[in-house]
């Protein structure tokens, strides 16, 4: 049931997002399809990462919408805002501006389905063009409820 309730938010949030998205939007989003598959993470496997005590955790940064990060994010990601505004590119880059170019760094977003995002490549070509060379793209192919929370992976609310 808590999964059913956290999925109709996610709907009505992201009916609410476009509806009513404020600051200006970057002219035309570019496809999440431009990100190449090696570059891009299973849900299965950065949850496996964030278990295993040994692996080294990636800077896990969410690029969307801050109604659904306070909704359900994943533990220890941080939000750096929508990267389809300029407004949100910009915290993005001065989330990452001191740290080493070798840093290990995810993103995600879950707003929508994966063709449809308007946030993910902008953001993964925002930090490829600051030098950024281990960058991976979350690949949520329909949203955050269904396939993170549903499939019981670690979530935490707030924020």
């Amino acid at each position: 049931m808590k999964h059913n309730a956290l999925k109709a938010l996610f709907s009505v949030a992201f009916a609410f997002i476009f509806l009513s998205q404020s600051g200006p939007a970057l002219a035309e989003p570019k496809p999440t399809a431009s990100i190449p598959k090696a570059n891009l993470m299973q849900p299965a496997e950065l949850a496996a990462n964030l278990k295993s005590a040994s692996n080294p955790k990636p800077l896990i940064l969410h690029v969307g919408f801050h109604i659904l990060y306070t909704q359900a994010h994943i533990p220890g990601s941080e939000y750096v805002g929508p990267a389809s505004e300029e407004a949100g590119l910009q915290l993005l880059r001065n989330r990452v501006a001191k740290l080493p170019k070798d840093t290990s760094i995810v993103i995600y977003c879950g707003c929508c389905p994966w063709s449809d995002c308007p946030n993910i490549a902008a953001a993964y070509d925002a930090l490829h063009a600051l030098g950024f060379k281990q960058v991976r793209a979350l690949y949520i192919a329909d949203n955050f409820g269904s396939d993170w929370i549903d499939h019981g992976y670690p979530v935490a609310k707030g924020g």
